[in-house]
């Protein structure tokens, strides 16, 4: 059928919906969130010339505390142990950090390279701005972003949202 003897003009859209976005999901908003702000934090390591992915700075802000084991690391940070131990083993790759032996050779180690130790000495200033970045940000929202995400972790932890759903859907279908 041509352009000519269709009844909808070519510069009509086929359906109103094409142009409106639909509600999104929490996932997808959290997702959205942390591309943009990976974004951001990629963009600043391009312009202060790093070869590092934003990825690797809970481990190393949780090395700088002072975790040395893998269970260590995961316990400092927010992220789970199969994460840390991806990221750990990208930055061996990297050479950021080494795995070591620790005392009685049961436990398995990690420990800055000297590469990472000089790594870290641009990264520590470079945090402090982004903990300045993300306090004007929270200003600027007028809402305590990282207490809120916060917040529903625990929530989450506390009663997963597999569950939730599990009791929306059976609520549902006794109404």
């Amino acid at each position: 059928m041509s352009a000519a003897s269709s009844s909808m003009s070519l510069s009509e859209p086929a359906h109103d919906t094409m142009n409106r976005k639909i509600q999104p999901g929490l996932g997808e908003l959290l997702r959205y969130v942390g591309e943009l702000v990976d974004q951001g934090a990629e963009e600043a390591y391009r312009q202060m010339k790093l070869s590092y992915r934003p990825r690797y700075t809970p481990v190393l802000r949780a090395i700088s505390a002072g975790a040395e084991t893998i269970s260590e690391i995961t316990s400092a940070s927010n992220l789970t142990q199969g994460a840390i131990s991806q990221s750990v083993s990208l930055m061996v790759a990297d050479r950021i950090v080494d795995r070591i032996t620790l005392g009685d050779a049961r436990k398995t180690g990690v420990r800055l390279t000297a590469k990472g130790r000089k790594l870290m000495q641009t990264l520590e200033p470079h945090w402090r701005v982004t903990f300045d970045a993300i306090e004007e940000l929270e200003k600027e929202i007028g809402y305590p972003l990282r207490e809120a995400l916060q917040a529903t972790a625990h929530a989450l932890q506390g009663k997963g949202f597999a569950v939730r759903l599990a009791a929306k859907s059976m609520a549902e279908a006794t109404s």
